[in-house]
């Protein structure tokens, strides 16, 4: 009887009105990211664009690693109109979400092969506007939720976000091979409309009390970032919880850098490519985020966050070992289901203990904080990772990617040990 009240307690959980708006702008959030990571370097390998050059377009991604520059003016600066109808998350949100839209349909128009540096810009433009919606949405759901709930909005977002995942990476790259890419990039502009509904018919959070007083610059300065960062320097083991949060995923970042350009390399088409490494991996991915839900729920965010970085390794190792079979669908499906299932362990514990570090007014300060670090791992750290895989065979390569998960896991223990003897004392 008490797992049947519990089980209904989860199903009125996730059913509930706010964790569908997270889902919907979880996908939101995710189907940016491979219009300038995977799916980028998918169509720069198509038209005969090298290896290195592929690698360095990584560096397109740096507003992820940045955004907690700009996050201050989405804590304290509010929209006109937008503002006091949507609220300051939804608007700001809103306003991203809209110039997403235009972004993505005139990168689909540009040509990589003869203009590479007007794919760059417009990637790059495309990438700012992402960063700075993930900042708004991210607020919203820590703001929307309350303390016990923050596991399962984790699991919420994540779930869409690799929905969204999906359709960006899967979608586009089997779609390309029918239609030409300008077609796939206006249709994934439409596909942004999802993100847009569920901003406007999410519920607003909470009214929090955010400072008033002096309206001169260096006011602002202090109140929007001076204060945030002050109060998060007062945590414990502060510098290490950033040293973390940017190497986590270090090695599932470089390897997942040049992965299409791997696929293409082993004579993959776009739809083999799409149906294994895209939907298998969804179904994955969606597996690994409800495990790591519950592994949260169950044995704690650290316990969950060393499981999902530990599994990082062996599922490296696999596509070395897909590559020294060559074009076999079966071996990719290996590696790309036990990649996908370890992600999503890992990025819902992440999610969650990041979740847990930020504090009120300064929300969307802090967040932005730890996953703009979180992101430097994979864009401005893994953008060599072009030149590494030219000086290497591919199984070589991904050998070293698993090595590099060691040192964000050795930072995790030395994190977990120190919080288990301050508990202690």
């Amino acid at each position: 009887m008490r797992l049947l009240t519990r089980a209904r307690e989860v199903l009125a959980l996730y059913t509930d009105r706010r964790m569908l708006a997270i889902l919907g702008m979880g996908f939101a959030s995710g189907l940016p990211l491979p219009l300038t990571t995977s799916t980028l370097s998918y169509w720069l390998s198509k038209v005969g664009v090298d290896k290195t050059t592929i690698g360095l377009f990584a560096l397109v991604g740096l507003p992820y690693s940045l955004k907690f520059l700009w996050s201050p003016v989405l804590d304290h600066l509010p929209i006109p109109v937008l503002g006091r109808r949507l609220g300051q998350r939804r608007s700001w949100a809103l306003l991203a979400q809209l110039s997403l839209v235009a972004s993505i349909a005139a990168l689909g128009a540009t040509d990589p092969a003869q203009a590479p540096w007007a794919t760059a810009r417009l990637a790059l433009a495309l990438a700012f506007f992402s960063a700075t919606q993930d900042i708004a949405i991210d607020a919203y759901r820590i703001e929307v939720l309350a303390d016990r709930e923050q596991g399962a909005g984790a699991a919420a977002t994540q779930t869409g976000y690799r929905i969204g995942l999906l359709v960006a990476a899967a979608g586009a790259i089997a779609f390309a091979d029918f239609a030409p890419w300008r077609v796939v990039f206006g249709a994934l502009a439409a596909a942004m409309g999802v993100g847009i509904a569920s901003v406007l018919l999410g519920p607003a959070p909470p009214v929090l009390a955010r400072a008033g007083g002096d309206p001169s610059w260096s006011a602002l300065l202090e109140r929007a970032v001076a204060a945030p960062l002050r109060d998060f320097s007062t945590r414990p083991m502060w510098g290490a919880i950033l040293a973390f949060a940017m190497l986590y995923k270090f090695g599932d970042a470089v390897a997942g850098v040049m992965a299409n350009k791997f696929y293409v390399d082993l004579g993959f088409s776009g739809v083999e490519i799409a149906s294994v490494t895209k939907v298998l991996g969804l179904a994955a991915s969606i597996g690994g985020v409800l495990v790591g839900g519950v592994l949260v729920a169950q044995l704690g965010i650290y316990r969950a966050l060393a499981l999902g970085g530990l599994l990082q390794v062996p599922s490296l190792l696999l596509f070395a070992f897909a590559a020294h079979l060559g074009h076999d669908l079966g071996g990719l499906a290996l590696a790309v289901g036990a990649d996908s299932f370890s992600g999503g362990v890992a990025g819902a514990a992440l999610v969650a203990y990041l979740s847990s570090l930020c504090r009120g007014a300064y929300t969307a300060t802090q967040y932005a904080l730890l996953t703009s670090l979180m992101a430097a791992g994979r864009t401005g750290l893994a953008s060599g990772a072009g030149w590494l895989a030219a000086q290497l065979e591919w199984a070589p390569f991904f050998s070293v990617t698993a090595l590099l998960a060691a040192p964000g896991l050795l930072l995790l223990l030395w994190i977990w040990r120190a919080t288990r003897l301050r508990v202690a004392r």
